[in-house]
């Protein structure tokens, strides 16, 4: 057994031999996507062209741990840093995304992030001015209000969390996509977080996808939405790596809208952005 180095918040992971991780909930909102992925992961890595963790075995509570757990396949590969994307990675992800949405989604849960994108813009508008002094409240405020729109087609199936952490890559490709515990049902949208808290080159990640104005209007909301809840719960000293993303999202967006940012407090240079490691 060896521990796996992350930035996540949901579950411990342990390396167990060559082909194996232990996951390990850390709180009860993470047990309930043990089940998720025993039942539909192996329908996603049927379908999907990269390396996915299926589960292999459940275990039970015991020996003062108080939450079931799982083992999974391990998927071989390094997180991509922002500093240092692969040539390629937003195709490749792009055909990660329409394998996607191409599952038959009869029976399928709906995502964690499968709520309208719209139904944020309240508690976002509180959150983000809430942060005054952490970040440009005016811009980002102004950010948000531009691509908040209504999803008015049929729900397909969506990662939900694609972000570096996320995302493995060996010899310089893909190799693999891990933490499902988001996936379901939901607008397409959600999954294109990635063009901001990963990719730099987002255009042919966005022509692969065929993806319109309002679709990626929204999919840069929802990458900024996610991007400000996590700066309004974590710090730089119990997740610096999830906050370091968080500024690069915003600033991102902010750039991509032509918006000069005021100063914000306690912000790294691009290095290390990505995080340390983030497998779940």
């Amino acid at each position: 057994m060896e521990r796996v180095p992350s930035s996540g918040t949901e579950n411990a992971m342990y390396r167990l031999g060559a082909e194996l991780a232990v996951r390990l909930p850390r709180r009860p909102s993470a047990v309930g996507s043990i089940g998720l992925e025993v039942e539909w992961l192996p329908v996603l890595a049927s379908a999907v062209p990269v390396g996915v963790p299926v589960p292999v075995a459940v275990g039970e509570p015991g020996l003062g741990f108080p939450f079931p757990w799982s083992v999974c396949r391990w998927v071989d590969g390094a997180n991509p840093r922002v500093e240092a994307v692969p040539g390629g990675l937003g195709r490749e992800v792009a055909g990660v995304v329409a394998a996607l949405r191409r599952v038959d989604v009869a029976g399928a849960p709906k995502s964690y992030r499968g709520e309208a994108l719209t139904s944020r813009d309240r508690r976002m508008r509180e959150v983000i001015a809430g942060l005054g002094g952490v970040l440009d409240v005016d811009a980002v405020t102004k950010a948000w209000a531009a691509d908040v729109n209504e999803y008015a087609g049929a729900p397909v199936w969506v990662h939900g969390d694609l972000s570096p952490g996320n995302v493995l890559i060996r010899d310089g490709r893909l190799a693999g996509v891990i933490d499902f515990g988001c996936m379901g049902l939901g607008d397409p949208a959600v999954d294109l977080i990635i063009a901001w808290n990963l990719l730099g080159e987002r255009e042919s990640f966005r022509e692969a996808l065929g993806v319109d104005d309002a679709m990626w209007a929204r999919g840069r909301a929802w990458a900024l939405s996610i991007a400000i809840m996590q700066l309004s719960y974590y710090t730089w000293e119990n997740n610096p790596g999830l906050v370091a993303n968080s500024h690069h999202v915003v600033r991102q967006v902010l750039d991509s809208h032509g918006l000069e940012p005021g100063p914000v407090v306690g912000v790294p240079g691009a290095e290390g952005v990505g995080g340390p490691g983030g497998r779940e």
